[in-house]
């Protein structure tokens, strides 16, 4: 059965389009985008106050942490917070983690996320996933500064159908990091500039070297000299990569990644974690001023409050809100290469329909009381 569907906005290639009808199949493949004169003249339509976007994409999320929502206090900080999901992730029943990914799966997907670029540990949610109506890229995360094979996260990669990345440019050996850098072709996703403590190591100083001093471990990586130095020259050219959180990065840690690597670099900002942990912020206008391609992720329930796009939007400041959505929507589909099936309204597309209500249509913002619902 066909579908009309209307509402005061619809993005459009990138605009807030008015008077758009959109005509979707009984599959949700949009077949027919019309802009009438007035919306009252058009039979079957179905009208909805507010915005309608496409499915958005979540660029980064930890749905295995899921059942970690409310175990670890805000404001722990960027070292407590990694103490303490180190101390209670163990305290879970494999059947407590898979209920609480079933619920926050179902819960993202009827706020309207249509993609997620997943980071795993394990493959315990494989299935959730694959049942899921949520398109996953899964991302196996390889992480340990004594971890030096990377056998086994790529062989559980291959057999899920599945990608591998090094969690950071902190938390992996040289060869390691480079092997990953170079397998597949997939995406990689790499947590980046989280905290101070990221390049101060790279300077022998700084939280992180103090940690590691004690616990005896080295690094053979310091001579990149930056963390940005260490990403341009291990990652080919030609590789997605979505850097994330980046609240630490410099305007030279951005003129070089983008200079050596060029677009197929997108930077996730996950505002919400950054907050629940270190009261910290994204270096918003600085990235946009730049030129660079910014997407939007969530980050985990462990690290958050929720896992809502809207609110990570609102939380980002003074955005324009067509930029904003588009953060939220082709920028993360072009991030993981899905852009010719998602992530825009277009015919030929099913990239979902979803209602942004209660925004402010006059002042073109997100407001407190913005929520998202899926309509197909």
């Amino acid at each position: 059965m066909k579908r009309r569907i209307a509402a005061h906005y619809a993005l459009i290639n990138g605009r807030l389009e008015r008077n758009i009808v959109i005509t979707t199949d009984a599959e949700g493949t949009i077949v027919a985008i019309e802009q009438p004169e007035a919306l009252d003249s058009c039979a079957s339509v179905e009208f909805y106050p507010g915005i309608i976007i496409p499915g958005m994409v979540n660029a980064h999320c930890h749905l295995e942490l899921s059942y970690l929502g409310g175990a670890i206090a805000e404001g722990q900080g960027f070292a407590g917070f990694a103490r303490e999901i180190g101390r209670v992730r163990g305290g879970f029943s494999d059947a407590e983690r898979r209920h609480a990914a079933d619920m926050a799966d179902a819960l993202m997907w009827a706020e309207g996320v249509q993609a997620v670029a997943d980071i795993a540990n394990d493959a315990l949610l494989m299935d959730i996933k694959k049942g899921s109506n949520i398109e996953y890229t899964t991302l196996f995360e390889h992480f340990g500064l004594n971890n030096l094979s990377t056998e086994s996260i790529c062989a559980m990669a291959e057999q899920h159908d599945a990608a591998a990345t090094p969690h950071s440019t902190y938390s992996v050996q040289d060869a390691p990091f480079r092997e990953l850098c170079h397998y597949g072709k997939a995406p990689l996703s790499v947590h980046f500039l989280e905290s101070p403590s990221e390049a101060e190591l790279y300077r022998g100083c700084g939280g992180l070297k103090e940690w590691y001093d004690r616990m005896g471990w080295e690094c053979d990586f310091l001579h990149y000299t930056t963390p940005a130095r260490r990403i341009t020259e291990s990652v080919p050219n030609g590789r997605n990569l979505l850097l994330v959180h980046c609240c630490e990065a410099t305007p030279s840690d951005v003129e070089l990644i983008n200079r050596e690597l060029g677009d197929r670099v997108t930077w996730v900002l996950c505002p919400e974690s950054n907050r629940y942990i270190s009261s910290v912020k994204p270096p918003v206008e600085m990235l946009r001023e730049m030129g660079c391609s910014i997407a939007i992720g969530t980050d985990s329930k462990a690290s958050a409050r929720h896992l809502s796009m809207v609110e990570n939007m609102r939380l980002l400041g003074n955005v324009g809100l067509e930029e904003l959505l588009c953060w939220a929507t082709i920028n993360g589909a072009k991030a993981l290469g899905v852009e010719n099936r998602l992530g825009s309204i277009e015919v030929g597309k099913r990239p979902g329909l979803v209602l942004i209500e209660g925004a402010d249509l006059h002042e073109m913002r997100l407001t407190e009381e913005c929520r998202s619902r899926r309509l197909i």
